[in-house]
């Protein structure tokens, strides 16, 4: 039995289905999302089709990203966020084109019941983004920051690396969690192609809606999986990759 975090997928069923494939899943697996299924690549209404078929068989939990949000937003009321348009959600707009009304319901259902975060028994957290109460994720007194935050991983990255956990100068809202997995923040930021870990802390987005891959990592033995890049599997889009 295994436990995989699965980064960012932004659009890009291509890479999902070749990085599933790369996992050759069992039955007792189960998959952690940590966010951001749509906007980027064409095909962001076709992951939403896809990961609801696969939670039939898989053992699945969906976290909730800042572009599901904006995605869950338009859905329901039909008004298309500026920033959200601008940075993918044009893209997702288009795949959705030949949906029907009801199977929009069915998505909209779906984006609804994600999870904010994610506490397995091992006290591993997953979430998107981060949070700020120092006294953990059930004291966080804005729940956008799920989805928005950066200071978490802000903090992991500028810490000493001499730190120890039982330090008083260790970070207390790192204390909380035997491990934290996120996504969010692209790894290719740092001109790394693969999940970054700091402290206790994972990053699992690996830039799949601009040059990078599409990655997860088995939470136990870190061991990690990647598709092609996205620029490959879809080289005649654009993606995030914008000027």
């Amino acid at each position: 039995m295994r436990t995989l975090a699965v980064g960012d997928i932004h659009g890009g069923l291509k890479g999902l289905i070749q990085l599933l494939d790369k996992l050759h899943l069992k039955p007792d697996d189960s998959l952690i999302f940590l966010g951001d299924y749509v906007d980027g690549w064409s095909e962001a209404a076709q992951v939403i089709d896809y990961i609801i078929e696969l939670s039939k068989t898989q053992s699945c939990v969906f976290i909730k990203g800042n572009h599901d949000v904006w995605c869950e937003q338009w859905l329901s009321t039909g008004n298309v966020n500026d920033v959200w348009y601008q940075h993918g959600g044009k893209e997702t707009i288009e795949s959705y084109k030949t949906f029907s009304e009801n199977q929009r319901k069915i998505h909209l259902l779906f984006f609804e019941q994600m999870k904010l975060y994610h506490i397995d028994a091992q006290n591993r957290l997953f979430l998107h983004a981060g949070f700020t109460s120092m006294h953990g994720v059930k004291k966080e007194s804005d729940y956008a920051n799920f989805y928005y935050d950066r200071t978490l991983w802000e903090m992991a990255m500028a810490m000493d690396e001499s730190l120890s956990p039982v330090s008083e100068k260790f970070p207390k809202r790192f204390k909380h969690y035997s491990e934290i997995y996120i996504g969010h923040t692209p790894t290719i930021n740092y001109n790394i192609e693969v999940p970054i870990n700091v402290a206790n802390v994972w990053n699992v987005d690996t830039g799949s809606a601009f040059t990078g891959k599409l990655s997860a990592i088995d939470v136990a033995t870190k061991e990690v999986f990647q598709s092609d890049k996205l620029t490959d599997l879809y080289p005649d889009e654009l993606g995030r990759n914008k000027k």
